[in-house]
């Protein structure tokens, strides 16, 4: 059954009709997995072949479009009645002569679904060069427009149900991250450490289990703290190096990230004295994310701690989170950076995550939060330093 209720996914449907109405369309097709997640309870392992959910002004409720075999995973998991669940035949999967949109397009003009403007996710991963050309080839008469973050910006605020799995979410990720730091040691190989972080992952809380992450773990260690997005080797953990953890819970899809760093033995000074300046702005950051406030200005009271101390960084220091799928737990709609002058609103969630990268070495504390009408409330209850072990 779908975690939520179907009133619940009928108002999404529902903002989702009125949106399109205000821009114009009168089709979208929702590629993005976590949109279909977020608009039907539709949740499984099948992204990797193409999917969509139709929505359109004509019906209240969406047609799911999905391989023939996993059409009675759409049945087990969405809200959908059976009429609006359709899988398309398996010659149409990773075929030179055909493409499963050009079945698609074909159930769509037959239901007379296919003039008028349609939109299209043409910026997600899962929808390709290939799909859009399908579409446009089967329903010639349709005029095809960009809206690929329509169904993204409605997800930017949260509901009640929403925010209590994010903190469950939180719950397995402070447990999650304590597992890796009590793991990690000298002479422990990096994949074992992995290991034992999946199973914390999976295992969850004491109540309610864990979702495979939209990540997997990340750990750079050593020189490798130079850059954000290093997995793992078979290597063993050394004694004089720090390792980034960039970490997450996962629950019903919703996630909860953390990112600490942590150094075996003595940490130089050059770090100590890096860590006091991202702590003290990360506080600055969480100060300034108040409702009305612009995203870029969050970034600017980091900025202007940052800046005091000599310390720059080109990247932005956080996004909107949630609701995904592989391979990124961001929602891909606010930034804190310069020029994102979107305001905050209550029950928006982020994550802060101040990275500081050198040639040779790093670190990352992060903080994800909820925007509430007193300011950002942190997810997690954990402590917020370099964490060292002799």
């Amino acid at each position: 059954m779908p975690p939520f209720t179907i009133a619940e996914y009928r108002e999404r449907i529902e903002r989702t009709r009125q949106r399109m109405e205000q821009t114009g369309l009168d089709a979208l097709i929702v590629a993005d997995p976590a949109n279909m997640n977020y608009l039907t309870g539709y949740d499984g392992w099948s992204f990797y072949t193409p999917q969509c959910l139709v929505v359109s002004l004509d019906s209240d409720l969406p047609l799911c479009f999905v391989r023939g075999m996993d059409r009675n995973g759409g049945l087990r998991t969405s809200f959908l009645p059976a009429d609006r669940v359709l899988g398309y035949p398996d010659q149409y999967v990773q075929s030179r002569d055909c493409h499963p949109y050009d079945w698609i397009a074909a159930d769509l003009r037959e239901r007379g679904l296919g003039r008028g403007r349609i939109g299209t996710e043409q910026d997600v991963y899962y929808f390709t060069p290939a799909a859009q050309s399908a579409l446009e080839r089967g329903l010639p008469e349709a005029a095809f427009v960009d809206a690929s973050l329509l169904v993204n910006w409605i997800r930017a605020i949260k509901s009640r149900e929403e925010l209590r799995y994010m903190e469950q979410a939180a719950r397995i990720v402070e447990r999650v991250m304590q597992t890796a730091l009590e793991t990690i040691e000298p002479g422990v190989r990096q994949c074992d450490a992995v290991a034992a972080i999946y199973a914390a992952q999976i295992r969850g809380a004491e109540d309610y289990g864990g979702d495979y992450p939209a990540f997997v773990p990340l750990l750079p260690t050593g020189i490798g703290t130079s850059t954000p997005h290093l997995t793992w080797t078979d290597e063993p953990f050394r004694r004089g190096e720090a390792t980034i953890l960039e970490l997450a819970g996962c629950r019903h899809r919703y996630h909860c990230p953390m990112a600490r760093t942590l150094f075996l033995g003595d940490p130089p000074q050059r770090l100590r004295d890096t860590e006091q300046v991202v702590l003290e702005g990360l506080q600055a950051a969480l100060d300034a994310a108040t409702p009305g406030a612009s995203a870029e200005a969050v970034e600017a009271a980091w900025r202007s701690v940052a800046s005091r101390q000599g310390v720059t960084k080109e990247s932005r220091i956080g996004y909107s989170v949630g609701l995904n799928y592989p391979p990124d737990w961001g929602e891909h709609t606010i930034s804190l950076r310069p020029g994102d002058r979107t305001e905050l609103e209550p029950n928006m969630t982020l994550h802060l995550i101040l990275g500081i990268w050198a040639d040779d070495w790093g670190i990352e504390i992060s903080e994800c939060f909820q925007v509430t009408e007193g300011g950002a409330k942190p997810f997690c209850r954990f402590p917020r330093e370099l964490v060292v072990k002799q």
